[in-house]
């Protein structure tokens, strides 16, 4: 049997240089964690630095950033990374009306759209309540708490499509010390100053803290290359007007039938295998609004093209099918004069983000391998998922199944319907 250690209890970059030291050491790492208690923590690793790569030992070691009053757009541009890992905080379960707002441009014309966006959020939400309770009511063998966070969730996932992407949020990030570094080596070049300007505080406060990881010195050329193209592609380009539903894929159905046996005996929630994303990927294309796009991006299985959000998609119908009667009335002549008011703003595409509501359809590209399709389909069908996302879901499982009709998926293809579950879905004190 083999010697079993476990130490959690050193500094990130401690901790990477114990794991560092095997590759030229044959001591046991017993020996090692004595030197780190008798040298102290974060001396350990300067002591044993030179000559040795930095990068790999950065693998090794791992930190957690709590980032707050970012605004959405500023929190999309964190997770826009393969290896991101982090929670945020959830427009579908919090209440944002009184959550501060960036206004890069700060003039009276941008004031009153980020005013009227969040007047209609605020205003609507008794009326929203008492809607939800009359089509919904609550049933005799339902517990009156668990019904009560239901509804209100239910309200949430109505109209937070009206929540503008400047409508401040809070994030984690957990990250390997290098993926910090090479991911805060684009976002201080970012288009959008708030990014920029958050990048750099993150980075600082890394430095301070890991200083033998972070002593990162670029040449002028990296940064160069760097600034040009996260300024000119860190969003995926406009679409203009329409964005029709495509799904192509380079898998042949012929090499996946080599492996057919694994398909048919696969149970539910159990993912395919790996190495079968050696077979090809599946790229979907198709719109979204926002505030779905920012669920489905968050699985880091694929390649996620970050949208440009803007008012030329139009705003998804499933949020106004939603309201009463006298509410979508309202929402309708609000979105129109919005859209004017926005597109009459003296900015660049990138800063009347800001002032767009999340509701608006943005054009999404994802691209995965046969795994993380799969998993990402079935995981998105579930009725507990927000309805716009679940409906692109589905399409996603018939388009799939129908480029590659001997794949079996554990898709929840049920029609969508009033879940009191989702009053469970919360984190409570015991």
């Amino acid at each position: 049997m083999p010697n079993i250690f476990i130490y959690d209890e050193f500094n990130p970059e401690d901790n990477a240089m114990l794991q560092a030291l095997y590759s030229r050491s044959a001591k046991s790492v017993a020996e090692h964690v004595d030197k780190v208690r008798a040298s102290g923590s974060g001396k350990f690793m300067s002591t044993f630095y030179v000559g040795y790569g930095h990068a790999s030992i950065a693998d090794c070691g791992s930190t957690t950033m709590f980032i707050e009053g970012i605004s959405i757009l500023g929190d999309k541009a964190i997770q826009d990374w393969p290896l991101y890992s982090g929670q945020e905080t959830s427009t579908r379960y919090i209440d944002m009306g009184r959550q501060p707002i960036i206004d890069p441009i700060g003039s009276a014309a941008s004031k009153q759209i980020l005013d009227a966006w969040m007047d209609f959020y605020n205003d609507s939400q008794e009326p929203m309540r008492e809607h939800l309770m009359a089509k919904y009511p609550r049933q005799a063998d339902e517990d009156e708490g668990v019904y009560a966070k239901a509804i209100k969730a239910r309200g949430f996932d109505s109209l937070r499509g009206f929540l503008p992407a400047g409508i401040t949020t809070q994030l984690s990030w957990h990250s390997n010390l290098r993926q910090a570094w090479d991911h805060l080596a684009l976002l201080r070049h970012h288009p959008l100053e708030e990014v920029r300007q958050t990048a750099e505080a993150i980075l600082s406060g890394l430095k301070e803290k890991y200083p033998n990881s972070f002593s990162h010195q670029p040449t002028q050329e990296q940064e160069a290359y760097r600034e040009d193209f996260t300024r000119r592609f860190s969003y995926f380009p406009p679409v203009g007007r329409s964005c029709p539903k495509k799904m192509e894929t380079t898998i042949k159905p012929e090499e996946l039938a080599k492996y057919q046996d694994l398909i048919d005996r696969r149970p539910a929630k159990t993912g395919l295998p790996i190495f079968l994303g050696d077979l090809g990927t599946c790229t979907f294309e198709f719109p979204l609004d926002f505030g779905s796009f920012r669920d489905l991006q968050r699985h880091r299985s694929g390649l996620c093209r970050m949208p440009l959000l803007t008012t030329s998609l139009g705003f998804n119908r499933w949020y106004l099918e939603q309201l009463p009667e006298s509410l979508k009335a309202q929402a309708e002549v609000l979105i129109a004069k919005q859209t004017e008011m926005i597109d009459a703003l003296e900015a660049s595409p990138e800063i009347k983000q800001y002032y767009t509501a999340i509701g608006f359809d943005v054009a999404c590209r994802f691209s995965f391998p046969l795994p993380a399709a799969a998993y990402v389909i079935e995981l998105r069908s579930g009725r507990t998922v927000h309805p716009s996302l679940r409906q692109i879901a589905h399409w996603m499982h018939e388009s799939l199944t129908q480029a590659l009709p001997n794949l079996r998926l554990y898709s929840d293809l049920s029609p969508d319907d009033w879940d009191v579950r989702r009053g469970l879905a919360d984190i409570i004190k015991k």
